[in-house]
């Protein structure tokens, strides 16, 4: 049985770890391992596949096998498909630039976070039957699908989409945004059916895959008045100068609703 080293594993895992320092508000695991494929080159060894899975590539499953450690470790974070680095991985990164001692150190990480003092396999052939990387590929496969399905979607459907997900969990949406401009406000929604309550709620929605900016951000918070509340919902996520910008408005709440939140929406909220 062909085996990978600790010295490689680490390769990989540094590799890693350069990227997503270069990327402090996340990327995708796809991205992530195509970025890391130039700056670690695979083997002869890792460019094939397995015998009975001949669209497995070795070279990707490795990488992810890699990350097991850093994940318990708390150096990585993965959510929906998206990797980003902690300030403890940061950190790791610059206390162990040898390969072999950051593979290592995550490896004792991972046995006390397992409880055992049993050391971690780094066989190569145990990679693609290990459960986690399985599941979190099919876990990336769906989500990626999602994510396709908004990108293609008509921004109206999509904002629509959202007026429905606040039906879902109890508000009432008394306007939405008809074709053409709309000031930045797409939908406004109260506690109450005749919209009467305090506050009120006003909802812009973007269907954009980037990150919304800071510019973008400011804009919206210029809309939210004393009696407001303002809900920004972007696929894309946020960048951290506009997550910064609207925390720093403590006068003004604003919620922000990246990927993730909306997932965790529309799954808490499809039996509605």
């Amino acid at each position: 049985m062909a085996e990978i080293t600790t010295q490689r594993l680490g390769m990989l895992l540094r590799g890693v770890l350069t990227i997503l320092r270069e990327c402090p508000d996340g990327l995708q695991a796809a991205d992530v391992i195509r970025r890391v494929e130039q700056v670690v080159p695979p083997t002869e060894f890792e460019k094939s596949t397995y015998p009975k899975r001949p669209k497995d590539r070795r070279f990707d499953k490795t990488l992810r096998f890699s990350t097991i450690g850093a994940v318990k470790a708390g150096w990585i974070i993965k959510s929906n498909g998206v990797w980003t680095i902690t300030p403890e991985g940061k950190q790791a990164f610059e206390t162990y630039p040898n390969p072999e001692a950051l593979f290592s150190r995550v490896n004792q990480l991972y046995r006390e976070w397992a409880g055992s003092r049993e050391p971690a396999s780094v066989e190569i052939e145990q990679a693609p039957a290990d459960v986690s990387t399985t599941y979190e590929e099919a876990v990336e496969t769906a989500v990626s699908e999602i994510r396709e399905h908004l990108a293609k979607m008509q921004p109206y459907r999509f904002q629509d989409l959202v007026a429905a997900l606040l039906r879902a969990i109890g508000y009432y949406v008394t306007w939405i945004a008809p074709p053409g401009a709309d000031g930045g406000v797409d939908l406004i929604a109260h506690g109450d059916a005749l919209g009467t309550t305090t506050p009120r709620i006003k909802v812009q929605v973007k269907r954009q895959q980037s990150p919304i900016a800071v510019d973008q951000m400011r804009s919206f918070i210029g809309l939210i008045g004393d009696k407001d509340v303002g809900i920004f919902v972007s696929p894309g996520g946020f960048t951290r100068d506009a997550e910064a910008e609207a925390r720093r408005h403590f006068a003004k709440l604003i919620s922000m609703i990246g990927f993730d939140d909306l997932f965790r929406l529309w799954d808490n909220t499809t039996g509605n």
